[in-house]
């Protein structure tokens, strides 16, 4: 069977994600973040997360260095900072952007929720790398409305009857 690439990732994103940051800062790097929506819960006991990089990522060599890292998901306000860390050879964190976490990760202002994470293990897979991580702390979450993204576009969550 073969397809069109560009039709197969047009076809994935019929799939609405919610928007993270991914931060971290390993030893001989500065902090720096990267927009990912490839984020997803894996197992509650032990508390594992997963969320996958381009193979071919400006940021790919800095996270293999990268034992710590936090997901930072992102506020309908934070558009602006998703489209800052998802252009290629800028990711290096505004200091006015985060603080650090218990486990030294920066952590993004504002957040929906960040969770602080340790590298677990890490699979290939064709042109991306799954990054499998325990949650070792995550701040509560702020009640805001989440950054949402579908068909190439930010979209809103309708309202909830009630």
């Amino acid at each position: 069977m073969s397809f069109d690439q560009r039709v197969f990732r047009d076809a994935l994103g019929q799939f609405p994600t919610g928007v993270t940051v991914i931060t971290a800062n390993p030893d001989g790097c500065k902090p720096f973040g990267v927009t990912a929506n490839s984020f997803s819960s894996v197992s509650l006991d032990p508390p594992l997360i997963l969320w996958s990089l381009q193979k071919n990522s400006d940021t790919f060599s800095t996270f293999e260095k990268t034992t710590h890292f936090a997901v930072n998901v992102l506020t309908d306000k934070q558009e602006a900072i998703s489209n800052q860390y998802a252009k290629k050879n800028n990711h290096d964190l505004n200091d006015e952007h985060f603080q650090l976490g218990e486990t030294g990760t920066p952590l993004l202002y504002d957040a929906l929720v960040s969770f602080e994470c340790e590298v677990d293990m890490c699979h290939d897979a064709g042109d991306h790398i799954i990054i499998v991580a325990k949650v070792l702390a995550m701040t509560e979450v702020n009640g805001a409305k989440p950054l949402v993204f579908c068909s190439g576009k930010y979209r809103e969550l309708a309202p909830l009857e009630g």
